[in-house]
């Protein structure tokens, strides 16, 4: 599982979405168990329809990607951009792109209160994995124009603006 979560990093969301497999502890899976091993005990799935939809799901995750130098170009140009941060506090605080705002609760209601579902979000993270689950979840209630940052502040930093700091999180 851990090769197809590399390959495929909302792999986990499509399982769980689909066939209620890893969202907790009585369904989840290992790292080094396999699909098949994973299907077979799951009511032995099929596991080449599982693995179609895994990478089904994959091609509508990379429709949520935005490349930071076309969401520069959007800031540029003053459309209006929501930019919301999923990061920690601290992470926040250390390093952020001008204009973003932390994803807390406050934010979360105004978003979802905001009784309009067009506005352009887009969800920023450290490396691009994290962000994708957010932005899923805002797409799952009905949110139209969400996006997630490819790569997150850390491919920011190195494609758009080296004066945000690079930094790694310890595993």
């Amino acid at each position: 599982m851990k090769a197809v979560l590399e390959q495929f990093p909302g792999a986990q969301r499509a399982l769980f979405r689909r066939y209620h497999i890893g969202g907790c502890s009585s369904c989840g899976f290992q790292p080094t168990e396999t699909l098949a091993e994973v299907c077979a005990r799951n009511g032995n799935l099929d596991v080449a329809e599982v693995l179609a939809h895994i990478q089904s799901s994959h091609e509508q995750d990379e429709k949520i990607f935005i490349a930071p130098k076309e969401l520069a170009e959007l800031l540029q140009q003053n459309q209006p951009v929501k930019l919301v941060d999923v990061r920690s506090r601290e992470e926040f605080e250390a390093v952020n792109i001008a204009g973003s705002v932390l994803l807390s609760q406050t934010v979360m209601q105004q978003i979802m209160g905001s009784g309009s579902n067009t506005e352009a979000i887009v969800v920023i993270d450290h490396a691009g994995k994290n962000g994708l689950d957010a932005a899923a979840y805002f797409t799952g209630h009905g949110l139209q124009n969400v996006r997630c940052l490819r790569g997150g502040i850390d491919a920011w930093s190195q494609a758009v603006d080296p004066k945000v700091r690079r930094y790694q999180l310890n595993a």
